[in-house]
């Protein structure tokens, strides 16, 4: 009897990966970019919430109408839209949650520790389902996140420097 049937659960992640992997990278973005800034607490607070509802509709939007384009099955698109959906907003409000209540050094740490660890075991079980080197593919997908996260910092201090707000 076969107790885990790790074909189906991958399968199953494979409805949320793209949007928790969308919603890790740019949220992590976003409180690493704007932790450089004045008010670093309500600018954050104020982009996650527009990327976690505006950005994710539009993004689901783009998703659904692809999927339509392919001829897919319409149950199976709103499904995977739902999902993509429902996934985004959830990381996305993790986030919200440790920017709100915690110090924001704290919150910066938290937010990136917790989302190269939901990055770590997306990339995990689904280099396992390609029966791929799961460490290569973590280190890929972290590099490219480490990329994303410096490069938002670079923007964060040089847009406060240039408006010459105070660099936390």
């Amino acid at each position: 009897m076969k107790i885990f049937d790790g074909d189906a659960w991958v399968k199953e992640l494979s409805r949320f990966s793209f949007g928790a992997t969308s919603a890790i990278i740019t949220s992590l973005a976003i409180i690493v970019g704007l932790g450089a800034t004045a008010n670093p607490q309500m600018s954050i607070i104020g982009a996650l919430l527009v990327l976690g509802i505006a950005d994710n509709i539009s993004d689901s939007l783009g998703i659904h109408v692809y999927r339509e384009s392919q001829f897919t099955d319409h149950r199976g698109n709103s499904i995977h839209t739902l999902s993509n959906f429902l996934t985004r907003l959830s990381i996305t409000m993790v986030f919200v949650l440790l920017v709100l209540f915690l110090p924001m050094q704290y919150a910066v740490l938290s937010s990136i520790i917790i989302g190269m660890a939901l990055l770590c075991f997306l990339s995990y079980f689904i280099a396992l389902y390609h029966h791929a080197n799961p460490l290569w593919e973590i280190v890929e997908h972290v590099g490219v996140a480490i990329v994303v996260l410096l490069a938002s910092n670079l923007l964060g201090h040089a847009i406060s420097a240039y408006f010459k707000s105070p660099i936390m």
